[in-house]
């Protein structure tokens, strides 16, 4: 459930460890990531994929401005992919202000409880989509979508509004 998640993942934001794509795989501990640090985070099923790559993470790229002069000081997309996929995904999508990571064995989002089964799909085990606002190291908002395919719960439009 819902709040399961939300209560696990304020837990697991502290200690888990995931890969960061902005020269290379370079690991990054979450603490390193959101400590000290107002960050708007959001996660999608895979990269390349219609809805990621065709409204959800363009939203981001459109508003980043408007969210960072809302009081973020980072905006971070997830997804379980490799380092490179992700790198290559921002650079074709624009993304400089958004820091692109890769979960490539999707132990964060395993770890949050936020994952799906995308087996069906030929995609295994994805992260679910969501956004979320983190502040040292605590979420404060989590918005996870009702149905992954859809994009409104987890939108930036749905950041603004909560910054």
């Amino acid at each position: 459930d819902l709040h399961t998640a939300y209560r696990r993942q304020r837990q697991m934001c502290i200690r888990d460890r995931h890969h960061m794509t902005e020269k290379g795989p370079t690991p990054i501990t979450s603490s390193e990531l959101f400590g000290g640090k107002k960050t708007v985070l959001f996660a999608v099923p895979g990269a390349f994929t219609p809805g990621c790559s065709m409204q959800h993470l363009p939203g981001f790229v459109t508003n980043s401005q408007e969210i960072l002069d809302k009081g973020a000081d980072q905006i971070v997309c997830l997804s379980v992919n490799d380092a490179f996929v992700m790198d290559a995904w921002g650079k074709e999508k624009g993304a400089e202000q958004i820091l692109m990571l890769g979960d490539g064995n999707g132990d964060f989002t395993e770890a949050t409880g936020l994952t799906m089964d995308g087996s069906g799909f030929g995609l295994g085990s994805r992260s679910l989509r969501y956004s979320m606002i983190i502040e040292d190291n605590t979420i404060s908002k989590l918005n996870l979508e009702s149905n992954p395919g859809e994009i409104s719960e987890s939108s930036a439009e749905t950041i603004l509004n909560q910054l």
